[in-house]
């Protein structure tokens, strides 16, 4: 168990699969908790006991793609706690299946918007708070093909690449800050929606959200101080 009470937790994307369970793991550890999601009321009705409670702090209706939309999130916040430790970048999502010469620029542009631009702003407009307290967690979220692109998935890799390569770049900077940021690539998850759109694989070899936040838990704790610029695999056995 990891006590994360005196934890100001940032968590984007908070109703999305991942995301929701990202924020059960660190409810259940005592954070206070930042839900950043683009849907108005979505959040109220996934999480109706988090959000009346006054420790916990709910934003919707936030464009992540936005760099005003994403600053004004982040200057509530910093209104209301005074500062963040903890930023987990939830935000993103697949398309793929088409060849890269097929494949429309607004894709490609769709993409690099959702998985790259999102986690970028979010950086930026948090980092600024962390370097003045001297601390920091930044938890990213890659995905397997970010590490090898194939076939029919381009512009997904490219992506994801993206989010790699910046979660490097950020840990060389900020790494002497006293500032960690790392990432985790999962496999294939299982959420719903993969599970219609593959209805015979094998569900035991995908990896769950709940899995994948015990390893974002573990990166946002203290345990992990001498952890910079990893980007962790959490494929479960597929």
């Amino acid at each position: 168990m990891v006590d994360f009470s005196d934890k100001v937790v940032v968590i984007t994307g908070a109703a999305g699969n991942l995301g929701s369970a990202v924020v059960r793991a660190f409810e259940a550890q005592g954070a206070s908790l930042v839900l950043l999601d683009r849907n108005a009321g979505r959040l109220q009705e996934i999480f109706p006991v988090i959000s009346r409670l006054k420790k916990h702090l709910l934003i919707d209706g936030v464009d992540m793609a936005s760099k005003e939309s994403v600053d004004d999130a982040i200057s509530k916040l910093i209104a209301h706690y005074g500062h963040v430790d903890v930023l987990i970048n939830t935000v993103g999502g697949y398309q793929a299946g088409t060849p890269v010469h097929e494949t429309p620029v607004e894709t490609m542009e769709f993409l690099m918007d959702l998985n790259a631009r999102t986690t970028f702003l979010s950086c930026q407009a948090a980092i600024p708070h962390m370097l003045k307290a001297g601390s920091g967690k930044i938890i990213n979220i890659g995905a397997r093909q970010g590490t090898k692109g194939l076939a029919n998935s381009g512009v997904y890799a490219m992506s994801k690449s993206a989010v790699l390569r910046l979660t490097e770049s950020l840990s060389a900077e900020l790494k002497r800050e006293g500032i960690n940021v790392n990432a985790v690539l999962p496999g294939t998850i299982d959420t719903p929606a993969n599970r219609k759109a593959m209805p015979d694989a094998d569900l035991s070899r995908w990896v769950t959200p709940q899995a994948i936040s015990e390893v974002i838990l573990f990166l946002a704790s203290d345990s992990a101080s001498a952890v910079h610029g990893a980007l962790i695999p959490v494929f479960g056995t597929g």
